[in-house]
C-alpha cells in the first residue's frame, strides 16, 4: 500500500505554505513553481510543475482572479470554486497527501488566506507523441492510431470507440515514489466480477517502492512468475482497437500511465470469420513447429533407421565437423545476436547490415564448415517463424522450451524427447494467470 501523508490542510494560512515549502523542494528544483498574488485582498499561493501547465489557461484564470474584489469572495473554498473559478475541472482538496499528489502529476494547487482547504485545477496538458500506428502491432485492415504514454490519451481512445455508460475507467496510483497512476477498465455488464475483484484487491494491496518499468513493473508485482517457467501470465498490446473488442468480451484492460497496454493480436477481429480462424490456426501450428520441428529433426539424425525412406531427403548430407546439438544452440545465440544488433543499428543502415550478416551467416558458414545446409535451412524457418507470434515474452518462453527439447533429446535420446514434452505440457498446464486458469484451460464465452 501507499503510505498518505494524513495531515489535514488547517485553517492557517501561513501553516500550509510553510508546510507546502518544507515538503517541496521549491528552492532547489527550478521546475516546481510557487507563485504569489493577490485575490479579493487576501494572500493566495500556486503550486505547479512548470511544463505541465497551459499557459494559455493559467493566464485566463489569474486575470479572473485578479478581477475579483474582497466584496465577492465567498465565505469558503467550496464557494469560492463554484462562484468565482471559470474553469471546468476544479475540486477542494483537504488534506495533504492529495495535494502533494495532484501536484506532482501536473495539476495547479491554490491556497487563499482564510479558507481551509485548496483548490485543485486541472489545467495540465502532458507531452505525448502522435498516435501513430505502432510498429510491432500492424493490422492489415483497421484503425492506424495507436496507444501512447499518456493514460488520458490512451483511456480517451477507448471511450470514443465505445460511447456506452457500462464503460467504466477507475483510477488508483501504485508506488509509494513512482505514484504511478493505473487506470483499470471493463464494461460493467459484462465483465468476470470475480476476476474482477481479484485483480482490484491485487492492485489495492501492492506494496511496492516504485513502478519503475510501468506496465511490467506492475504485472511483476501482481503475479509474480516463477523463475523456472517462461510462460508470460498478461497479454499485450499497443492498439486500442483491440483493447476494445477485449472490454466488449468481458475482460479487464488496465491502462498504466507512461506506457501502453494489453491484450491481443487485432487481424483476427478484423478479417471475415473464416479467415480469422484460418489465422489462429495457423499461428497456432506454426507455434508448435517452432518449439518441436528442430528437437524433431535432431531426434532422427540421431536415429535414422526411424526415419521414413518418404523423407531420406531431409539427411545431412555433408560432413558433420561440429555435433548437430552444438550447430542449433550455436545458431539459436546468434540469431538472438542478430536481433539485439538490429534493434541498435542506425535505420540507414538496416539493410545493408542485414544483406552481410545474412551473406556471412548463411553461405560462408556453410562453406567454412561450422554448419550444414539443412541445419541452417531449419534454424532460419524458425527464425522467421518466431514473428508469427505478436507476443514477445511468449515468443522467447517457446525459445526456451525448444533449446529445453534440444539438450535433453541429445542427451537422452528418445526418452529425453519424451521427458521434455511432458515438462512443456506441465509448463502450459500450472502456469496460472490472473483469473485463476491455466494456458490449457480456455474459457469459451
Amino acid at each position: 500500500m501507499i503510505k498518505k501523508d494524513e495531515k489535514k490542510i488547517s485553517s492557517s494560512f501561513e501553516e500550509n505554505i510553510a508546510y507546502m515549502d518544507q515538503v517541496l523542494p521549491v528552492k532547489e528544483s527550478f521546475d516546481i513553481i510557487k507563485r504569489e498574488m493577490e485575490i479579493g485582498g487576501r494572500k493566495s499561493f500556486f503550486y505547479f510543475i512548470d511544463g505541465f501547465v497551459k499557459d494559455e489557461a493559467m493566464l485566463k484564470l489569474m486575470d479572473s482572479f485578479l478581477s475579483v474584489t474582497e466584496e465577492d469572495m465567498p465565505e469558503d473554498a467550496q464557494a469560492f470554486s463554484v462562484k468565482e473559478v471559470p474553469y471546468v475541472e476544479v475540486e477542494v482538496l483537504t488534506d495533504f497527501d492529495q495535494v502533494m499528489r495532484n501536484v506532482l502529476s501536473g495539476t495547479s494547487c491554490l491556497f487563499i488566506e482564510g479558507y481551509e482547504g485548496c483548490l485543485c485545477i486541472d489545467c495540465r496538458t502532458y507531452p505525448a507523441r502522435s498516435v501513430d500506428e505502432p510498429d510491432k502491432d500492424k493490422s492489415l485492415r483497421g484503425s492506424r492510431d495507436g496507444f501512447v504514454e499518456t493514460i488520458v490519451f490512451n483511456t480517451a481512445l477507448m471511450r470514443r470507440r465505445i460511447r456506452d455508460p457500462h464503460l467504466v475507467m477507475e483510477m488508483t496510483e501504485a508506488g509509494q515514489a513512482s505514484r504511478t497512476d493505473i487506470a483499470v477498465c471493463y464494461m460493467s455488464d459484462r465483465v468476470d466480477r470475480e476476476l474482477l475483484k481479484n485483480l482490484k484487491n491485487r492492485i489495492e494491496s501492492l506494496q511496492v517502492g516504485d513502478l519503475r518499468m510501468n506496465q511490467q513493473s506492475l504485472a511483476e508485482a501482481l503475479f509474480k512468475r516463477k523463475w523456472f517457467n517462461p510462460f508470460p501470465k498478461f497479454k499485450y498490446t499497443e492498439r486500442q482497437d483491440t483493447a476494445e473488442a477485449c472490454l466488449l468480451e468481458g475482460k479487464v484492460v488496465v491502462q498504466v500511465d507512461n506506457s501502453p497496454s494489453a491484450i491481443e493480436e487485432a487481424n483476427d477481429y478484423y478479417f471475415p470469420t473464416i479467415t480469422g480462424v484460418y489465422l489462429k490456426v495457423s499461428r497456432t501450428l506454426i507455434t508448435i513447429a517452432t518449439v518441436f520441428f528442430t528437437p524433431l529433426y535432431l531426434l532422427f539424425m540421431q536415429n535414422l533407421r526411424w526415419l521414413p525412406s518418404i523423407f531420406s531427403f531431409v539427411v545431412v548430407q555433408d560432413q558433420v565437423n561440429i555435433p548437430l546439438i552444438w550447430q542449433f544452440l550455436l545458431l539459436e545465440l546468434s540469431i538472438d545476436g542478430l536481433r539485439l544488433a538490429a534493434m541498435n543499428t542506425p535505420t540507414m543502415l538496416s539493410t545493408p547490415l542485414s544483406v552481410i550478416a545474412g551473406i556471412v551467416m548463411g553461405e560462408f558458414s556453410v562453406e567454412s564448415g561450422w554448419f550444414n545446409s539443412e541445419v541452417m535451412l531449419y534454424m532460419a524457418f524458425v527464425a522467421v517463424a518466431n514473428y508469427t507470434q505478436p507476443n514477445f515474452e511468449l515468443g522467447y518462453a517457446l525459445k526456451f522450451m525448444r533449446l529445453m527439447l534440444l539438450v535433453l533429446t541429445a542427451w537422452l535420446n528418445l526418452w529425453g524427447f519424451i521427458i521434455g514434452c511432458i515438462l512443456v505440457l506441465c509448463f502450459l498446464i500450472f502456469n496460472k494467470t490472473l483469473s485463476g486458469r491455466s494456458y490449457l484451460n480456455v474459457k469459451l464465452n
